[in-house]
């Protein structure tokens, strides 16, 4: 479903991240969402170009040629409110690179966005008898929304990756909560947040954990810890790559497709 959102604010909530608030008419497409890593499919027109209303991304394709397609950017969608109409969504912001976090930088009220969703797939199993949580700024927003659903009293290990002390992002954490930082400065990213989950206690009891970041980090590092070092199974990890370094959003999707085929020719274990 096609729904317009409208910017009432905005506040950094980090130095790298950008809150901004929106309102709409009609979030009905949210009320029956339960998922925590509730998504939507934000579209950013080119500029210059004119496009019929609203934006159907499937209407245009065949319409108008590829450098004139508005860019898609996948965003978690944070604290819908169904009956006041309200949502936010956090940015991640390095400069003016991006399209969405360039948009986030500069937004102010009135603004306008067309998004489609919204999508998701994962929320805390609420009979798990401890959760992991693991992320950098990407997965952070679905990270604040899992918290946010989690009893007072759950055990989670939360392991987060940012920039540098200062970067950290406030949480609401259940009472039996541990948090890890990793610094990204001055270490190898590719490294850190595996070596950080590697190095956890792990408490005894079923575990249910999400674990979404950079692509590379994730699926070639984490998720081999995870099912095969740790034992979970695939019904205990909500688990991809939210993006790719060095890879725009279009060439990330092109990476999850070889991964994807890759993962189906491989020979079954055992």
């Amino acid at each position: 479903m096609t729904t317009s959102l409208t910017v009432t604010g905005t506040e950094w909530v980090t130095p790298d991240i950008r809150r901004v608030r929106f309102r709409s008419d009609d979030l009905s497409a949210f009320a029956d969402s339960e998922f925590t890593d509730r998504y939507v499919k934000i579209v950013f027109p080119k500029p210059g170009v004119t496009y019929p209303e609203p934006l159907d991304m499937k209407a245009l394709r065949g319409t108008f040629p590829p450098e004139h397609m508005p860019d898609v950017r996948t965003y978690t969608a944070l604290f819908p409110d169904v009956a006041a109409g309200t949502l936010a969504i956090d940015f991640v912001v390095h400069g003016d690179e991006g399209v969405a976090g360039r948009w986030a930088a500069a937004a102010s009220a009135g603004d306008v966005l067309q998004v489609n969703g919204p999508g998701g797939a994962y929320r805390p199993d609420s009979t798990a008898d401890w959760h992991l949580l693991v992320g950098d700024e990407s997965g952070t927003p679905a990270i604040i929304a899992a918290l946010e659903a989690l009893d007072a009293a759950a055990s989670v290990r939360v392991v987060l990756l940012v920039d540098e002390p200062g970067s950290e992002p406030d949480l609401r954490l259940p009472q039996r909560a541990l948090v890890k930082y990793v610094y990204r400065r001055g270490g190898n990213p590719d490294d850190l947040l595996v070596d950080a989950v590697r190095a956890l206690d792990w408490p005894e009891g079923r575990v249910h954990a999400f674990v979404h970041g950079e692509a590379e980090e994730v699926m070639h590092g984490l998720r081999p810890l995870l099912l095969t070092e740790r034992g979970l199974t695939r019904q205990q990890l909500s688990i991809s790559g939210y993006w790719r370094r060095g890879r725009t959003e279009e060439g990330f999707r092109a990476w999850k497709s070889d991964f994807a085929r890759t993962e189906a020719d491989a020979p079954a274990a055992g």
